[in-house]
């Protein structure tokens, strides 16, 4: 069965897995302009997606306001759950789901769905566990490596 969507975790895929707090406590996240444009064109090619993370961040659900992306989970520690949850509420089969993750609290998740990857970085328990590992880290093009490799067509040239 082919893969018609993309659960990313966000914190390690879609960022480098830091962040820092700023003199006033605010809390800042780097995301990839790669990610961004790949995201964007594998939507326009149909590919639906959804972001998983375990923090509760206002910066996740901006991300996702910024891309159009409704279904967000946060403070998420069941992982396959949401996968499971976004599946129903999709009408999609696990097996067309393809779910991108980088550390141990990913690897349910990453069982229960048709497709798992990771970013180049990621810890490697995660990158054993993955049909597709990128050839860039999380947060530098990870999940744009990830959507050339299942929609090779959404990315290329007009």
């Amino acid at each position: 069965m082919a893969i018609r969507a993309i659960v990313l975790d966000v914190d390690g895929v879609l960022t480098d897995g830091t962040f820092w707090w700023g003199p006033d406590g605010a809390e800042w996240r780097r995301f990839s302009f790669a990610d961004v444009m790949g995201i964007a064109r594998a939507k326009r090619a149909g590919c639906v997606f959804a972001l998983v993370s375990g923090e509760d961040s206002s910066l996740v659900e901006r991300f996702a306001a910024k891309l159009g992306i409704e279904d967000v989970f946060t403070s998420c520690m069941d992982k396959a759950s949401a996968l499971r949850e976004f599946a129903g509420r999709s009408s999609l089969e696990l097996s067309e789901i393809a779910y991108m993750g980088n550390d141990v609290n990913d690897l349910e998740a990453m069982a229960t769905c048709g497709f798992a990857a990771a970013p180049a970085d990621a810890e490697e328990v995660a990158r054993d566990r993955s049909a597709f590992v990128a050839p860039r880290p999380g947060g530098r093009g990870a999940v744009r490596d990830l959507i050339q490799h299942l929609f090779p067509a959404a990315l290329a040239a007009p």
